[in-house]
């Protein structure tokens, strides 16, 4: 085990860089002499996964690598099979189409057949005190959530309550995982076969059936390749905080958000070049900040939005928004304005507010009525539908959710219609936000 201080970098979501750099190694070794299968071949290095964890329930998080293909501690000589075939589903929520939603999929670990049910009700509460947090609360209606019945052999996981603890489970999870009390780790391939059995799947959950405190956090270019989801996090069942690892986790794999955190000793960032991330700055002037919008507005967490030194993992030289929030500690329940800003353009990057069951793709006639759904957005969210007809606005149609193009005025064949929706929240004032937030339908009337 060994704790890495990385610079918080936007990273792909897809895995060519991987093959790429094994094919590099294969070249490398034909290079260099070595011949696959000859004693005196290159030995491949261990893959190795760098994963979050959470020492406490009011504690900072930490990084570490640990080894990817070694099983966790405690479930030695256990052979995860295939991911079951039946009917292993169930939709939770469903707020519109696969291809317009941010899909969750949730799994439980250590839930026996006859425990399925008790997986549901935990599966539940978590999802509830999740969103319970801003922007998730508002903005809960671009997901749609599936839950996967993984049946375990036995009941409970590994590393509960202490490390000699052994039981088998259908995905692996383990507290003690490389060593680490907290941290509870999963068999990611497992977690992958599983996960193929829902519709889509963005962001998977594992709720481990513990009430020990733990999880950890998996992000996409350490998961295995093929695995079409942004993030994995796992938390225990019964413990009250351990729903604040999800919602932290959510930060890094929708809003692309950086820790805020810090490690003593790391000293300063080293990097000249200004961090990708929404919530990190070089600027030490909060006017010159990438937030600079936000400055000197109070905020959320109690702060008021400027430049505090110290994120990212290094103390001096970089700069977050707060003086805390859910990305620095898990103390704080709560996004700065700037952490709810990124979400919601990462949900909006995802899902639409606006999808038909009239396909667009197809001329229509001009009585067709043209139905359109918006997204059940609440709170923060203030959505804003239009019409309009080859460009010039229908100013009577605005809110109309069915309408045909006879109605708007459309005579004669090749005219477009289109229905445009704007979420106009005050939670976003950066303007590539705003544009992610606008979303349109055009037919052609035939």
């Amino acid at each position: 085990m060994s704790e890495v201080a990385v610079p918080y970098r936007a990273r792909p979501h897809h895995r060519w860089t991987r093959t790429a750099a094994l094919a590099l190694a294969v070249v490398a070794a034909w290079a260099g002499g070595a011949v696959p299968g000859r004693a005196d071949a290159a030995v491949p290095p261990e893959r190795t996964q760098r994963v979050e964890y959470f020492p406490g329930p009011g504690a900072e998080p930490r990084q570490v690598t640990v080894p990817a293909d070694s099983p966790a501690a405690g479930t030695a000589g256990r052979a995860p099979g295939p991911a079951p075939s039946g009917p292993a589903v169930r939709r939770f929520q469903r707020t519109g189409p696969v291809s317009g939603r941010l899909d969750l999929v949730v799994m439980g670990d250590g839930y026996t057949a006859d425990e399925q049910g008790e997986f549901a009700a935990d599966a539940e509460e978590k999802l509830d005190a999740i969103f319970r947090i801003e922007p998730y609360r508002s903005y809960r209606g671009l997901f749609n959530i599936w839950l996967v019945g993984a049946v375990s052999p036995e009941s409970g996981v590994s590393g509960d309550p202490t490390a000699d603890v052994v039981r088998r489970s259908a995905l692996g999870s383990s507290f003690f995982c490389d060593g680490i009390e907290r941290l509870l780790c999963v068999d990611t391939g497992a977690v992958t076969r599983y996960a193929a059995l829902a519709p889509d799947a963005d962001v998977v959950f594992v709720v481990a059936h513990s009430a020990k405190y733990g999880g950890a956090g998996y992000s996409a270019p350490d998961l295995p390749p093929g695995s079409p989801f942004h993030g994995v996090a796992t938390m225990s069942s019964g413990n009250d905080r351990s729903y604040l690892i999800g919602a932290h986790e959510l930060g890094h794999s929708i809003g692309g958000l950086a820790d805020e955190y810090q490690y003593p000793g790391y000293g300063a960032y080293p990097w000249a070049e200004e961090p990708a991330a929404a919530n990190l700055t070089l600027h030490r002037d909060p006017a010159e900040a990438k937030w600079a919008r936000w400055a000197g507005v109070q905020d959320p967490t109690g702060s008021v939005v400027g430049t505090y030194e110290g994120g990212g993992y290094y103390e001096t030289g970089i700069h977050r928004p707060t003086d805390t929030s859910l990305m620095r500690t898990l103390a704080s329940t709560e996004f700065n304005v700037v952490g709810r800003e990124a979400m919601i353009a990462g949900f909006y990057a995802d899902a639409d507010a606006l999808t038909s069951p009239v396909p667009t793709a197809e001329p229509v006639r001009p009585t067709r009525p043209l139905t359109v759904r918006l997204a059940p957005l609440t709170g923060l969210a203030d959505l804003r539908l239009t019409w309009s007809v080859d460009g010039r606005p229908v100013p009577w149609a605005a809110g109309l959710r069915a309408v045909t193009p006879r109605a708007l005025g459309v005579r004669g064949h090749g005219h477009r219609v289109t229905a445009a929706v704007t979420d106009r929240t005050a939670a976003l004032r950066d303007p590539a936000a705003r544009a992610l937030a606008a979303d349109s339908l055009t037919w052609t009337v035939r």
